[in-house]
C-alpha cells in the first residue's frame, strides 16, 4: 500500500475527520503504521490458510504470500 493509498481508505472510512486536523503529518505517519500492521496480519492469515490445506497446501504459496511483505 503506498501513502495516497492509505489517505483515501481513512477518507473513505471517516477516520480522516478526526486526524487530518492540527498535526497532519504525524497522523499519517501512525495511519501508515497501523495500515503496516493490518497488512502483515492478513498476509499471515493468508499464508496459515495455505499451510493448513491438506491436499493442495503447498509452502510455497505460503513463502510467497509471506515475502509480499519485504518488498
Amino acid at each position: 500500500m503506498i501513502r495516497d493509498d492509505i489517505i483515501l481508505m481513512a477518507d473513505a472510512s471517516g477516520l480522516s475527520f478526526y486526524g487530518m486536523g492540527k498535526d497532519r503529518e504525524k497522523f499519517i505517519y501512525y495511519l501508515e503504521a497501523f495500515a503496516s500492521l493490518v497488512a502483515k496480519h492478513e498476509r499471515e492469515a493468508c499464508a496459515k490458510v495455505c499451510e493448513a490445506q491438506d491436499e493442495y497446501g503447498d509452502e510455497q504459496y505460503a513463502a510467497a504470500i509471506r515475502a509480499r511483505g519485504q518488498e
